[in-house]
């Protein structure tokens, strides 16, 4: 992907920036979680969403129920190997092994990221050890 492409999607994940956090919503300004913000940053960026999400849980340490979140991620993303982490790119996360990955963020260079969490508003943060320990991959937004 161009350094150009990846600095439109950061700006784009950045204008995000103070949404309030709402499970399940995708509105900049108005709320969004991290899945919404990802499907916000699509919208802008790429087009009409490819596929409508299903109902989820916030719950990050669910167990049992596949792969959902990297499933679509591989449909509509190219994967990229989790020690190349680049800006623009979407990092999915999963709580502790066993557990599906349930958490995305934007990645605004190697070393930080946009993402929304619940009790929080959607914020720029470093992506230090105890994040990347929890990469469950790594994606990159399609060029058209």
């Amino acid at each position: 992907m161009s350094a150009g492409r990846r600095d439109v999607i950061v700006q784009a994940a950045r204008s995000w920036i103070g949404t309030p956090y709402r499970h399940q919503a995708s509105l900049k300004g108005i709320g969004c979680d991290c899945l919404g913000l990802v499907r916000g940053v699509w919208r802008e960026i790429v087009g009409d969403e490819p596929e409508q999400a299903p109902a989820y849980t916030p719950d990050w340490a669910e167990s049992g129920r596949g792969e959902p979140m990297l499933d679509a991620a591989a449909r509509w993303f190219t994967r990229r190997p989790a020690s190349l982490v680049a800006a623009g790119d979407v990092i999915s996360f999963r709580w502790r092994d066993g557990v599906s990955a349930k958490h995305l963020g934007i990645a605004t260079s190697a070393t930080t990221m946009v993402h929304a969490h619940d009790g929080a508003c959607v914020c720029e943060v470093g992506i230090g050890t105890p994040w990347r320990r929890r990469i469950a991959g790594v994606f990159a937004f399609p060029e058209t």
